[in-house]
């Protein structure tokens, strides 16, 4: 696990490892969401990107 520290206008550097770990790229979006007291970035992904996520998934209900 990695500490980051908040500047004074509330902005943190997401770690370069994670970065890359997740390709996250400069100028990307990410949605954010506070929940049982932490704060959770999630990034947006280009539909093309997702293509196949899918795959194998069981459609039988």
């Amino acid at each position: 696990m990695q500490s980051v520290t908040g500047s004074p206008k509330y902005q943190i550097v997401i770690p370069k490892t994670v970065r890359e770990a997740l390709k996250i790229h400069p100028g990307q979006k990410m949605q954010i969401i506070e929940y049982a007291g932490r704060i959770e970035l999630i990034p947006e992904r280009d539909i093309k990107e997702r293509r196949g996520f899918l795959k194998g998934i069981d459609t039988e209900f």
